[in-house]
């Protein structure tokens, strides 16, 4: 019998509901998902992935693809609501906190065009076996590694409607093997360090629930946050989800705005920068409640968790909507770029890491899984090498934010350069060229680049 409602998209999020379900039990339940820490919504992620692509369930990859997006946005806006935490101890001086944050940014400020100039290199090479690829291709991989499948995806649907057919798909591979050098190189490595005793004391033991994912009956949980409504009046949750409601409705006018007063092309790249403006009308949401006194409202607790929700949905359906055929298609450039960037990449950071005056390792780790996957991948790698977050590398990763979004924003700009400003690809690799030459020429400036240490 036909329902009177449609159910479709209550289907789909059911969907990405069981398949993070599946992640969790494979995850507690499966020792190499453990050894390399593979999160739940990487897993069910590609279960998805294969159930989608073999035809066993049937989803458009285009509506999977629609929901990453929303997701995304909602994640940044989460972000600018959420109040900082106090931060009591920072385990050493504030000097030394800000000096690695600096290096982190900048470590970013080389990663990030680097996998732009090969992405750009690639094209052109191609192009002279008559392999004619769409001139940002190569760029899809630092969104993709540096930035995540929600930028990757974000970019890529505003790139289809110029004429880079299939783009969305691609930048979620790109991101997946991101995913796969963080974790398949990434812990490998961590742990060859340990073992060589090159980490903080204390490293390299595991509680058993970081492993499984699972929290043990009898284990002290975490709170998730505090209720600052009343029940009987509005549930907490329900208040903090209306925040991000209203934030979004009015991010979404603003770019509507924005995009009738720009030129048509430049109005429809608008779009791939909703997260931006999302993220900048939350900071100014918070502020004007602060003005207000009312700012308490705002729960951080539940804040973080209506973020860490969106993202773990995210990560699932950006999986699970990669067309394997698309990618199949584009195989041959696809496999030397994204290699070529993750190999490069790991050779580039393990350099500058092994030069650094302090914590070597912890921020080493840290900042390799954020360049190759995201944030969350690096905090986990950093949670191998220093399980009880002695080292003040937790803290420098968080501050590290603020001091990358000049660069990593104005490189994200820069890979519009060919459709933007009609620049050639080779031009757009000089100038991305010309930025991780100057990160490297700050990090040495900055006393960051010492001596090679064992």
């Amino acid at each position: 019998m036909q329902s009177p409602f449609p159910f479709q998209s209550i289907l789909l999020f059911g969907f990405l509901a069981i398949l993070l379900l599946a992640g969790v039990i494979f995850r507690a339940k499966v020792p190499f998902f453990q050894r390399f820490l593979f999160p739940s919504c990487l897993i069910g992620g590609l279960l998805g992935l294969i159930l989608v692509n073999t035809g066993l369930v049937h989803f458009a990859a285009h509506d999977l693809e629609t929901l990453a997006y929303h997701l995304f946005n909602i994640s940044f806006i989460s972000v600018g609501l959420t109040r900082g935490r106090k931060e009591h101890n920072t385990s050493g001086h504030k000097k030394e906190v800000v000096k690695g944050s600096l290096w982190m940014a900048l470590t970013q400020g080389v990663t990030f065009p680097l996998q732009a100039a090969i992405g750009g290199l690639a094209v052109l090479l191609f192009s002279l076996f008559g392999l004619n690829l769409f001139p940002t291709f190569g760029f899809l991989v630092p969104l993709g590694f540096n930035e995540g499948p929600g930028q990757a995806l974000s970019f890529g649907k505003v790139w289809e409607t110029v004429g880079f057919n299939h783009a969305a798909t691609l930048g979620l591979g790109f991101a997946a093997v991101g995913y796969f050098f963080a974790f398949f190189v990434g812990v490998p490595l961590v742990n060859h360090w340990i073992r060589k005793g090159s980490s903080a004391p204390g490293a390299g033991g595991l509680p058993r629930d970081f492993l499984v994912g699972i929290t043990a009956r009898d284990q002290r949980r975490e709170s998730a946050g505090e209720l600052p409504l009343h029940s009987a009046n509005t549930d907490s949750l329900a208040f903090q989800a209306a925040l991000v409601g209203l934030v979004y409705v009015l991010t979404y006018f603003l770019v509507k705005y924005f995009g009738k007063v720009l030129p048509p092309d430049a109005g429809k790249m608008l779009w791939g920068f909703f997260f931006f403006f999302g993220l900048g009308l939350a900071l100014c949401a918070r502020w004007l409640m602060e003005k207000m006194g009312i700012e308490y409202l705002v729960d951080p607790g539940i804040q973080r968790r209506i973020t860490g929700w969106s993202v773990d949905f995210l990560i699932v359906a950006t999986v699970a909507a990669i067309q394997v055929l698309v990618v199949w298609t584009y195989i041959v450039p696809f496999l030397v770029i994204s290699l070529a960037s993750g190999v490069l990449t790991t050779l580039v950071v393990l350099f500058l890491g092994k030069r650094l005056p302090s914590y070597n390792l912890e921020r080493t780790v840290a900042i390799y899984g954020t360049v190759t996957g995201t944030v969350s991948c690096g905090l986990l790698l950093l949670r191998i090498a220093d399980p009880e977050f002695q080292t003040p590398v937790a803290l420098e990763i968080a501050i590290m934010n603020v001091f990358v979004v000049p660069i990593v924003g104005g490189c994200t700009v820069l890979v519009n350069g060919p459709l933007w400003w009609h620049w050639s690809t080779g031009f757009t690799v000089l100038v991305f060229a010309f930025i991780m030459a100057a990160s490297l020429a700050a990090l040495k400036a900055l006393g960051l680049w010492s001596q090679k240490k064992a």
